[in-house]
């Protein structure tokens, strides 16, 4: 087995190969084979002979998005680099900060949050590093298209019903955005919220609405709906079906946990700069499953990625409303 073995929960003879130019696409194959249906709408040939020539049934096929190069093993690998990521770069960026200064433990955060640079510059790193070991791994190494294979694909997937006009998605992301502030406003939040201390100033606000906007969703849909998303489908809907379980049923029972799954991972990944106000992050866990969902509609992070960013760009166009252009900082208590 491999780092990037793909078939450790899959049966390699239920999977179609790549189809040559001149086979159907594989979008034109049904999720699950049917002989009977198969063989009506497809007649045996016969050979020269006169004799009916033998025809194999349609074995079942993976829909294309869940087709990835990598498998739980990679999995693994990406989860250890990450949580050392996630743990040490911070730790990194903040030593010039705390030279010379005598903060006692349960303040550390909070005082760190309150010094933009370190917010700005810890994040940015981590999210650097964490695309920087996919890059590498799955593009690099194995010779493929970075974007492409993190599911970055075309709005334009014949088997989904929903559009393919980008400013759908943006203001779907808008009205999301909407909904979850009104629940959210809703919902008893602490005084001492690790975020809260990056919006004491000008200079805070500003860079954390920008890398809201600019960065955040294209890295959080690379991660959650490009890499997590498809290899947890596949992971459970390999457990299941070495537990007996039809392929198709299998398939969708992998779906539906890891859009369950990657929601609740996203809103998790918010919990710490929340203090935890679980109201709030129950909130962004229903955020994190309508992004995930719809890529899985899509078959495109693309979707998502659109439906985010309108998501972000509200709150900081309300933001900057209701500051006056960041000129008139709140106070926070």
């Amino acid at each position: 087995m491999t780092l990037f073995d793909d078939n450790s929960f899959v049966p390699p003879e239920q999977e179609q190969p790549s189809p040559s130019p001149e086979e159907p696409a594989s979008s034109d194959v049904p999720l699950a084979g049917d002989p009977i249906n198969f063989a009506g709408s497809h007649p045996a040939e016969t050979n020269p002979a006169g004799a009916l020539a033998y025809q194999a049934p349609l074995q079942p096929s993976l829909p294309e998005d869940l087709r990835i190069s990598w498998s739980w093993v990679h999995l693994i690998f990406f989860l250890v680099f990450a949580f050392v990521a996630v743990a040490i770069l911070p730790l990194l960026v903040s030593i010039p900060y705390l030279q010379g200064k005598h903060i006692p433990p349960q303040e550390m955060e909070r005082y760190l949050y309150s010094i933009p640079q370190f917010v700005i510059g810890s994040t940015f790193l981590t999210f650097g590093a964490i695309l920087f070991f996919l890059y590498i791994t799955l593009a690099v190494l194995t010779g493929q298209p970075f974007w492409h294979t993190l599911g970055w694909r075309k709005l334009t997937n014949p088997d989904s019903h929903l559009t393919a006009k980008p400013w759908i998605y943006f203001l779907s992301g808008c009205v999301l955005s909407i909904i979850a502030a009104m629940v959210g406003s809703r919902v008893h939040t602490p005084e001492d919220m690790p975020i809260e201390a990056l919006q004491k100033s000008k200079t805070g606000l500003m860079l954390m609405m920008a890398m809201a906007v600019a960065i955040a969703p294209l890295v959080e849909e690379t991660v959650f709906r490009g890499y997590l998303y498809p290899v947890l489908a596949r992971i459970i809907s390999g457990i299941t079906r070495s537990f007996g379980m039809e392929f198709a049923r299998a398939t969708h029972a992998g779906v539906v946990s890891s859009i369950l799954l990657t929601g609740v991972l996203f809103g998790l990944l918010h919990g710490a700069q929340l203090a935890w106000t679980w109201g709030i992050v129950g909130v962004l866990i229903f955020v994190g499953v309508t992004f995930t969902y719809v890529r899985a509609r899509t078959g495109t992070v693309v979707a998502s990625y659109f439906m985010h960013l309108g998501y972000n760009s509200l709150i900081a166009i309300f933001t900057a409303i209701g500051t006056h252009g960041f000129t008139r900082i709140p106070p926070v208590h």
